[in-house]
C-alpha cells in the first residue's frame, strides 16, 4: 500500500470526501438552496396574488366568529369538519375558517375566507400547516422539501442538510491544510478563492440550515426528537385535558408541524357559539397577538385552545386552553418560560422560514441562497480545471484507502465517528457506504483498463 505523512493522509482523506460530497451531493443542496430562496423571496408576491382573498372590508364592526363559521359551512359543497379559525383581529384583514377535508393531504386544510364585516365570503382555497401558507409557497415548499415526489422525494432533503454540514466544516479545515503561503493569481487559484471565500462567509448559515433542516427530515428528524426529548428541549404544549387530567406530552415538531388533516373529531355546530366567549376569555388572560388561531376540544373531556401564531420578534406564541363551560383558563403556556434550547429551536426554525425578523430575514436568506448557488457552481469550476487527463489508477484517489493510511488511533476514532454519525443520519451513512462503493468499484475499472492498454 502505498504510505505518505498523517498529514498528507488527512488531505487525500478530506480532499476526496469533499469531492464527493460536491459530485453527489452538491446538486441537491443547490436545489434546496434555490427552492429555499424562492420560498423566502415570495410571500409579498402571494399576497399581491391573493390580495382580494386576504382582505376585506376595513371600516365597519366585525361581526361574532360565530357568525362567520355559520357562513363558511353554508359555502361547502358538502359537509366538512370544522379544525381550527384564524380571526381576523386587525382591519381590513379576512377570517379564515378551515376544515379538515380526507381528500387533502396531512396537514392540509380547506379554508373559507370571510370579510368579518360584511359576512361576504372572499375565497376558498388549501391553507398548509400552521404557517398556513397559500398555494403558491406552498408548492415551492413541496418543491423544497421534496422535489414534488412525496414522502419518497424528502431523502433528497434530508442528504442535503446531511452533507451540508460536513462539506463546509470539511472544506474550511481542507484549505487551512492547502492553502498557499503566497498569494497566486491564475485561474484555478482566483476560483479556489471565490470558492474559500464564500465557504468562510456562508459557514455560520450553512450550519444553521443543516441543524434546522434535521429537525424536519424523514430518518434523521425522529432521532432529533429523541435526543431533544432526553435533554428536556422539547417544546411545552398547553393540558387541555379537563376535570384533573394529565399533563399532555411536549410535542417534539411543535416549532415546524402542519396542522393534520382529517386528526379533529367532529365538534357539535352548538358549541362554536361559544367560540367568541372563549377568545375574550383567551385574551383576558394574556394573549395579546393579532394573529392567533382557535381550535375546539377534540372530545367532550378536553378544552378549547388559543395559540398565538406570530412568529416575528418580539416572538408570540403563547397559548391557553379554556374550559367551554365554565369559561375559565385551565392551563397557560408562555413563551418566556420556554427552556432556552426550545426558544433556540423555535428561533431557529423560524429565522430558517424567514420569518423572525421579517424583511430583513427575507433580504439576508435571499442573498445567502443565492451566495451558496454561487458557491456550488465555483466548486464545480474548480473541479473541473484540476480535473486529471486520465483516469488515476492509485488506490490512495479511494475513500478506503486514504483512509487506510491514516494512522491506527486516527482509523479507530473516524471510524466510531463515522458509525455514530451514521446511526444518528441514517441518509449519510447509507450514502456514505454509497460513496464507497462507487469510489471502490470506479478505481477497479480503471485499473483493468491500465492492465489491459499495458497488455496491448
Amino acid at each position: 500500500m502505498t504510505t505518505c505523512t498523517s498529514r498528507a493522509a488527512w488531505v487525500h482523506l478530506l480532499r476526496r470526501l469533499h469531492f464527493f460530497i460536491g459530485l453527489f451531493v452538491g446538486p441537491f443542496i443547490f436545489v434546496a438552496a434555490l427552492t429555499g430562496t424562492l420560498y423566502v423571496a415570495t410571500p409579498q408576491l402571494e399576497n399581491l396574488l391573493y390580495h382580494d382573498t386576504l382582505h376585506g372590508t376595513i371600516d365597519g364592526e366585525r361581526q361574532p366568529i360565530a357568525a362567520q363559521i355559520a357562513v363558511a359551512e353554508r359555502a361547502l359543497d358538502a359537509p366538512l369538519t370544522l379544525s381550527a379559525v384564524r380571526p381576523a383581529l386587525e382591519a381590513g384583514e379576512t377570517t379564515r375558517v378551515m376544515f379538515a377535508d380526507p381528500t387533502l393531504q396531512a396537514s392540509e386544510n380547506r379554508a373559507i375566507f370571510v370579510d368579518p364585516v360584511t359576512l361576504a365570503v372572499k375565497g376558498d382555497m388549501t391553507v398548509y400547516g400552521t404557517s398556513g401558507i397559500l398555494p403558491l409557497r406552498q408548492w415551492i415548499d413541496y418543491a423544497h422539501r421534496s422535489l414534488l415526489l412525496g414522502d419518497m422525494g424528502r431523502l433528497y432533503s434530508e442528504l442535503a442538510a446531511s452533507w451540508m454540514w460536513v462539506a463546509a466544516l470539511g472544506g474550511i479545515v481542507l484549505w487551512g491544510f492547502t492553502r498557499p503561503k503566497r498569494r497566486i493569481k491564475n485561474r484555478l487559484q482566483n476560483t479556489r478563492r471565490v470558492h474559500v471565500t464564500l465557504g468562510w462567509c456562508l459557514l455560520a448559515g450553512m450550519l444553521l440550515f443543516s441543524a434546522t433542516g434535521l429537525t424536519w427530515s424523514q430518518w434523521a428528524g425522529g432521532n432529533v426528537d429523541k435526543l431533544r426529548a432526553g435533554l428536556g428541549w422539547l417544546t411545552p404544549q398547553v393540558n387541555t385535558q379537563l376535570h384533573g387530567g394529565e399533563m399532555m406530552a411536549m410535542d417534539p415538531h411543535a416549532e415546524h408541524r402542519g396542522h393534520a388533516g382529517g386528526m379533529m373529531q367532529h365538534v357539535s355546530p352548538i358549541a362554536w357559539d361559544r367560540i367568541d366567549a372563549v377568545l375574550n376569555v383567551a385574551q383576558r388572560g394574556g394573549i395579546d397577538a393579532t394573529h392567533l388561531e382557535i381550535r375546539p376540544p377534540r372530545s367532550a373531556d378536553r378544552a378549547w385552545t388559543v395559540t398565538e401564531l406570530d412568529r416575528r420578534w418580539p416572538t408570540q406564541v403563547d397559548a391557553v386552553a379554556v374550559d367551554p363551560q365554565s369559561l375559565t383558563i385551565v392551563d397557560y403556556t408562555q413563551f418566556a418560560d420556554f427552556p432556552l434550547m426550545a426558544k433556540l429551536t423555535r428561533w431557529g426554525v423560524d429565522f430558517h422560514m424567514g420569518v423572525l425578523f421579517g424583511l430583513p430575514n427575507q433580504l439576508l436568506l435571499i442573498v445567502f441562497g443565492l451566495a451558496l448557488c454561487v458557491a456550488i457552481a465555483m466548486g464545480y469550476r474548480l473541479w473541473w480545471i484540476k480535473r486529471p487527463a486520465q483516469p488515476l489508477v492509485s488506490p490512495l484517489q479511494t475513500l478506503t484507502q486514504s483512509w487506510l493510511a491514516l494512522t491506527l488511533p486516527a482509523r479507530v476514532v473516524t471510524l466510531v465517528v463515522a458509525v455514530a454519525i451514521g446511526m444518528a443520519l441514517p441518509v449519510m451513512g447509507a450514502s456514505l457506504l454509497l460513496f464507497m462503493a462507487i469510489d471502490w468499484l470506479r478505481w477497479r475499472s480503471a485499473v483493468t483498463q491500465s492492465l489491459s492498454r499495458a497488455a496491448e
